[in-house]
């Protein structure tokens, strides 16, 4: 294709930019939900009186662990009731739990409220990205849009940061609930009056075993991974936890291979291109979400930036994932999924490693231009690996398939709990030296495991992902 022909397939319409600007305002919307409560923990703390940090931490959690276990479920629901319809759903309850987040008197009801967002999420994830995948066919538009779709998706992480920050400082913590749900109502006139159901509904009946046992067995799975630094990952809850994970999701792939209409169809998880996209997804979310915490910590406890400041030196990594949603179409048409994913893998592995070089004073440039580095990369992976992910399957599948697509944003925890226990270790070893010292010391550690499993992604992705999938270095 010359680069004209690919200009003019890509190109997305009117109407296209208006579904498009409605599902990517919902991603959007999402990605902001976990970054922008994170600022405000503090106050909220404060506000309504949580009684430790402990119960404090269950406002974030509490809207996570929903989110993860439910979203396979609703990634084969949204295939049975209607995608447009489960959006519409998940966006309305989104809204008025983000109404009520915003106004509750207690502790209790806030947690509550985040549960609701939580679950809302997990109807929004999959129907969207069904959505976007039926509303551009597979080629240039898709993977443009697919581009958008994860640019926003990273930019309302970082928006979250910086947003927090200024409405905690300027405002009250509520606000950040009642801008969530202004969002939700502008996503929800949107999806209205642009949004249009795509054909070939299924009409069959639901896997209730394969729901119970893939929810529990995730919520279980990212329980435990959230709560193990701090419960300690040889103590027992935390290994009851973790072993009932495994158990669980072990019983769900031994029922699915035999229920005849399975929650996740087994011929999916063999398909070498989901099986490969999904393992990218883990590997870029884990080190790039690992690396993105502890690069917070190094800003405030080593360089002694206000939670403002870290937010606003997260911009360059925004900036980049914003450039790279743009270029990744592409790079796609030109060079083909394989290239795209070895390319961004090894970019942000080489941007994470470059971390090591970060000083305990200063090196501002430095920082800005190694999470660019890790931004522009992650986001460029994230969308070969969805695209990769959602290649090739008939429509009937599409749902199902987004589901799966976005399960790697929450296993990839246990990447942010490897760094964390990497960075922790080392620092104790160099407690000696001095506090600042030690924890520089983990730091840098941590950030060249997290570049250095990125790169082996994009070695074993470049050697293998090619030959399984048959994918070409143009296609």
């Amino acid at each position: 294709m010359t680069a004209e022909t690919l200009r003019n397939a890509a190109r997305l319409g009117s109407r296209g930019r208006l579904v498009l600007f409605t599902l990517c305002g919902a991603t959007f919307m999402t990605g902001l939900d976990y970054s922008i409560i994170t600022v405000a923990l503090p106050e909220i703390g404060r506000d309504l009186g949580f009684a430790s940090a402990a119960a404090l931490q269950w406002v974030a959690t509490a809207c996570l662990l929903p989110t993860a276990a439910l979203m396979p479920l609703f990634g084969r629901v949204c295939d049975l009731v209607g995608r447009r319809r489960l959006f519409v759903a998940g966006v309305a309850l989104f809204t008025a739990f983000s109404l009520l987040a915003g106004l509750v008197p207690s502790p209790g009801l806030l947690v509550a409220a985040r549960a609701g967002q939580g679950v809302a999420a997990a109807m929004i994830g999959p129907a969207a990205l069904a959505l976007l995948t039926s509303a551009f066919p597979e080629g240039p538009r898709r993977t443009r849009a697919l581009g958008v779709n994860g640019a926003l998706l990273s930019l309302g992480f970082v928006a979250g940061t910086i947003g927090g920050g200024l409405i905690t400082s300027g405002l009250n913590w509520r606000w950040t609930m009642l801008l969530l749900a202004l969002i939700g109502v502008l996503v929800l006139l949107g999806a209205l009056t642009v949004v249009r159901e795509p054909g070939g509904r299924t009409r069959t009946r639901l896997d209730v075993p394969g729901a119970l046992l893939a929810g529990g067995g995730l919520f279980a799975l990212v329980y435990g991974i959230s709560t193990g630094d701090q419960a300690g990952w040889a103590s027992g809850p935390t290994l009851v936890t973790l072993s009932a994970a495994a158990l669980l999701l072990g019983a769900f792939l031994a029922v699915e291979t035999r229920h005849p209409v399975p929650l996740v169809p087994p011929r999916l998880l063999r398909r070498p291109s989901v099986a490969w996209g999904m393992a990218v997804g883990v590997v870029t979310f884990g080190m790039c979400g690992g690396a993105t915490l502890l690069l917070s910590i190094h800003m405030q406890d080593v360089l002694g930036f206000t939670p403002l400041q870290t937010g606003l030196a997260f911009l360059g990594e925004g900036v980049a994932a914003l450039v790279a949603g743009t270029l990744a179409a592409r790079l796609i048409g030109a060079r083909g999924l394989v290239t795209a994913i070895v390319t961004g893998l090894t970019v942000q592995g080489a941007g994470t490693a470059a971390m090591v070089l970060l000083p305990a004073e200063g090196g501002l440039g430095l920082l800005l231009a190694t999470s660019g580095a890790m931004g522009f990369g992650h986001v460029l992976a994230v969308v070969a690996a969805v695209a990769t992910i959602t290649s090739g399957l008939p429509e009937a599948d599409q749902g199902v398939a987004a589901g799966l697509a976005q399960l790697p944003t929450f296993i990839g925890a246990i990447g942010v709990a490897g760094l964390s226990a990497v960075a922790a270790a080392r620092s104790g070893a160099l407690a000696v030296t001095g506090v600042a010292e030690a924890t520089l010391g983990g730091l840098h550690s941590a950030f060249l495991m997290a570049g250095a499993v990125a790169l082996a992604g994009a070695v074993a992705a470049g050697v293998l992902l090619r030959r399984t999938t048959g994918f070409s270095p143009a296609a």
